[in-house]
């Protein structure tokens, strides 16, 4: 054995030089088998240059010569690394069977060690995905007593980041994102290994998707793009983690990026197949593909997320409303509220379902969606769902003829829009101040929210808005929509409102006959057959 090529090795190892100290320990192991410490050595750093299939051969080396030189509780150390990241990528029978044999081992470990709090871990995950979450925050706890008795770091950041995902289940959100964030600074710090780095940020991204946090979401994933700066060989985003980045960066308008992302969590959680998360890789796919008109490829990907798993909606069904097939939409998405019973299930759809419900002309059922949107919203604080719910409740006073009173609630959510980075919605909700504008007759409001909202979907690509925008310029004036007259423009106007012939020709002082011919006429200029598709078609151009 070349002794010191092998501490080159070690050096690079000891430098974070990932890719360099993988090859050379590569070689050195090729030269003359490394033993039971340099095998740890080179797991570690095939893993952390995304050589996973070598990662899991050489911890399993590891493991046999622990046993061979007597270290029971090393051997159970690297059991649990490998069954862990087995179990990681949805390997159920091998990840379980290596935690089981480091199980085993331990108990003819005559002493206390830290392996045991390791041990621990993978107990308190399988509690908390049973919806035991005190079971699972204690034996987290037990973990961290544990790796604090041994200073271990990185056993006690596992450790705090399972309690603040158990305490964020409990329903106790601003204590858990404390130990989040305390995490966290660890991660950042470079006080803990690259693979727990790696593993907890994932996490944390996974808990502020759980509770809308947008804002932490953003800064720790700036504050753990810098740390990773530094270590260029790293592929420190896995699969699941590439696939909560992916949702982040399209919620922040960069799509292309986003894409990228989305494409790369596609190709890891292909191989091997079945990994967990892939139907949600397609999903992300799938709404940026829509959001940019390309709807045959996010057919695809929609198709994609429902093989893997995923439920392709809300997406598919507001794929469908773009493509005009509202009937479609409102079925998919009444199904899919009604089979959601968890407020937080449920949040995640209300949005499309009140866009949805307008679009198919039910006000009513709009309003009951953005009324529940508000309350949840109110009950979880978080801004995220405070805009989406304000949003949608500016959208439904527009639809029931108050633009007076939409037009606070929807400059509230683009204000929150605009806090947390949210472009492509802060446009929506200001392609919606538009409308409200022009329904107060302020021409030059409206032509002015109008262009901020289309420069906005230009620079995103968003194909669709962008095309709504301009058609909505084009019909600016009070008698172009559809080529309606001013009269028929106003029959709509209160025809959307749910008001009989009658009411109308109260309301224009003129009678209930020639509000009729108004209604038929404006049928046939639009191509419609009944009221509620008038109402539809009013709530889409900005005249309801």
């Amino acid at each position: 054995m070349d002794v010191g090529a092998l501490n080159r090795a070690r050096e690079y190892f000891g430098q974070g030089a990932w890719a360099e100290a993988y090859a050379r320990l590569w070689d050195a192991d090729r030269d003359s088998p490394l033993e039971s410490e340099d095998l740890e050595r080179l797991a570690m750093a095939a893993y952390l240059v995304g050589r996973d299939v070598d990662s899991a051969e050489v911890w399993a080396r590891a493991h046999h010569a622990s046993l061979a030189a007597g270290n029971p509780a090393r051997a159970a150390r690297c059991a649990f690394w490998l069954g862990y990241g087995l179990l990681d990528k949805g390997d159920l029978a091998r990840g379980g069977g290596w935690i089981a044999r480091a199980n085993r081992l331990l108990c003819d470990v005559g002493h206390d060690c830290v392996e045991q709090g390791y041990l621990l871990l993978p107990q308190a995950i399988q509690s908390l995905g049973e919806g035991d979450c005190d079971r699972s925050y204690a034996t987290f706890g037990r973990a961290a007593d544990i790796g604090e008795r041994f200073a271990d770091h990185n056993l006690v950041a596992l450790a705090r980041h399972g309690q603040g995902r158990a305490l964020i289940r409990l329903g106790r959100a601003s204590e858990g994102v404390v130990l989040l964030d305390e995490v966290m600074v660890a991660a950042t710090a470079g006080e803990l290994s690259p693979i727990v780095a790696g593993d907890v940020y994932c996490g944390v991204l996974s808990a502020c998707q759980e509770i809308f946090d947008v804002r932490r979401a953003r800064e720790w994933t700036a504050a753990l793009t810098r740390w990773c700066a530094a270590q260029p060989d790293l592929v420190p985003y896995r699969g699941q983690c590439l696939i909560h980045r992916a949702e982040l960066m399209r919620l922040h308008g960069a799509w292309p990026e986003a894409m990228d992302e989305a494409r790369r969590a596609c190709e890891r959680l292909s191989v091997p197949p079945g990994q967990p998360g892939l139907g949600a890789a397609y999903y992300q796919l799938g709404e940026l593909h829509r959001l940019s008109g390309d709807f045959t490829s996010a057919e695809e990907a929609y198709r994609q997320a429902g093989l893997w798993g995923r439920n392709p909606l809300p997406g598919l069904a507001l794929l469908r409303l773009a493509q005009s097939r509202i009937d479609v939409a409102a079925a998919s998405i009444r199904r899919v509220l009604d089979e959601a019973h968890e407020s937080r299930v449920r949040s995640r759809v209300l949005g499309a379902y009140i866009e949805i419900m307008l679009a198919a002309g039910d006000v009513g059922a709009a309003r009951a969606g953005a009324d529940e949107l508000w309350k949840i919203a109110a009950d979880l604080g978080s801004p995220f769902l405070q805009a989406v719910a304000a949003d949608g409740g500016g959208a439904v006073l527009l639809a029931e003829g108050s633009p007076g009173a939409a037009l606070p609630m929807l400059r509230q959510a683009w204000t929150a829009w605009q806090e947390i980075e949210a472009r492509y919605e802060a446009a929506r909700t200001r392609l919606r101040i538009a409308l409200a504008c022009r329904a107060l007759g302020d021409e030059d409001g409206f032509r002015m929210e109008l262009g901020a909202a289309a420069s906005v979907f230009r620079a995103l690509g968003a194909g669709p808005d962008l095309e709504r925008a301009a058609e909505l310029l084009r019909n600016a004036g009070p008698g172009a929509a559809g080529g309606l007259s001013v009269r028929e423009v106003q029959v709509l106007r209160l025809l959307a409102t749910g008001r009989t012939n009658r009411a109308i020709a109260v309301e224009l002082s003129i009678s209930e006959k020639t509000v009729a011919r108004h209604v038929s006429n404006l049928f046939v200029k639009l191509g419609l057959s009944s009221r509620a598709a008038a109402t539809a078609y009013a709530c889409r151009h900005g005249l309801a």
